[in-house]
C-alpha cells in the first residue's frame, strides 16, 4: 500500500482546507494523524472504508470531517473554522484490517503511512 497526501498549506483562521490522500492498494481502514511541531503525533479522524464507523478525536469533531470516494480510492479530511492550534503536519496512515471503534484512533494499529502534508493556520 502506497499513500500519497496533499492539500496542506496556509489557512487564515476561521478558514477551511480540505486534505487529500490517494492510495494504491488494498486496505479496509484509513485514518489522519497529525503531529505539531514538539509534540507527539496525535489522532485526528479515522474510518473504516466500508463507511460503517467513523471515529474523530475530541479537538476535530464538529469542525472536521473524514470522507472517502471509493471510486478514486481517496481518503479526503476537511478542515473548517481552522484555529492556529490546527498548524501541524498531517499524517493519512491506513490498515488492511477492517479496525474496530475502539481502535481506530491507535496508532499501533495503522501499517502503512503517507509522508505527510503541512497545514499552518495563521493570519
Amino acid at each position: 500500500v502506497q499513500l500519497q497526501a496533499s492539500g496542506g498549506g496556509l489557512v487564515q483562521p476561521g478558514g477551511s482546507l480540505r486534505l487529500s490522500c490517494a492510495a494504491a492498494g488494498r486496505f479496509s481502514t484509513m485514518g489522519w494523524f497529525r503531529q505539531a511541531p514538539r509534540r507527539e503525533r496525535e489522532f485526528v479522524a479515522g474510518l473504516r472504508w466500508s463507511g460503517t464507523t467513523t471515529r474523530y478525536a475530541d479537538a476535530a469533531r464538529g469542525r472536521f470531517t473524514i470522507s472517502r470516494d471509493t471510486a478514486k480510492n481517496t481518503l479526503y479530511l476537511e478542515i473548517s473554522s481552522a484555529k492556529p492550534d490546527d498548524t501541524a503536519v498531517y499524517f493519512c496512515a491506513a490498515s488492511q484490517f477492517s479496525l474496530i471503534f475502539s481502535s481506530l484512533n491507535s496508532e499501533t494499529q495503522y501499517h502503512y503511512w503517507g509522508q505527510g502534508t503541512q497545514v499552518t493556520v495563521s493570519s
